[in-house]
């Protein structure tokens, strides 16, 4: 189970990495097979790609500087005029040293637009982490703080006790003594047996 888990998670770090490769790749195999099929030298084909590709990039601009200034929606519009403009000339040209070319230009423009997101996004991670760290440290600095103040409550309350009932004792044996003078106890500001004096008065 702890195989699986760990095997998940590499795949889910491993996937994002190689996404831009394998969008941009995925345009060129469909635009070859798309040459393959009559785009090649195919004027209106051309025309399409190319109106496609301007109407992409122009909708990025659009979202760029719009109202909003959406910029999840303008890179996707830019994006897209790209892939459509590799897409076209890939489906239009008749060799390969073009289109391959094209695809390592926005191979290498991909990796360098995500790798931007990519350092944003761990900083801000790490950052969360840190933040989530020295939270959990302050929590258990207080929980410690905490614990050490009800223990020396505790020990004041159990010394106090242990006192109190040291001293009734001592009274009581005292008192048992003959000889004891209730009435000097009292002058000391000691506190009183009352029921001793009542059984010496009977």
């Amino acid at each position: 189970m702890n195989e699986q888990i760990t095997a998940r998670h590499q795949l889910a770090i491993i996937v994002p990495k190689a996404a831009p490769a394998l969008a941009t790749s995925t345009v060129l195999i469909l635009a070859r097979i798309w040459n393959a099929n009559g785009a090649e030298h195919s004027i209106g084909n051309a025309v399409l790609m190319t109106a496609l590709s301007l109407g992409a990039a122009a909708a990025g601009v659009c979202a760029s500087i719009g109202r909003a200034g959406d910029s999840v929606i303008a890179g996707t519009a830019f994006a897209a005029s790209g892939g459509l403009a590799i897409a076209g000339v890939a489906g239009y040209a008749d060799g390969l040293s073009l289109p391959l070319l094209l695809w390592v230009l926005a191979t290498a423009i991909a990796y360098g637009l995500a790798a931007r997101y990519w350092r944003t996004d761990r900083r801000e991670r790490t950052a969360h982490e840190r933040q989530a760290t020295a939270r959990r440290e302050e929590q258990a600095h207080i929980e410690r703080v905490e614990a050490l103040r009800a223990g020396a409550q505790i020990e004041v309350a159990r010394t106090g006790a242990a006192y109190a009932e040291q001293l009734a004792q001592a009274l009581i044996t005292r008192a048992a003594l003959p000889g004891f003078d209730f009435t000097a106890v009292e002058a000391a500001g000691l506190p009183g047996l009352p029921s001793i004096n009542t059984s010496k008065e009977h």
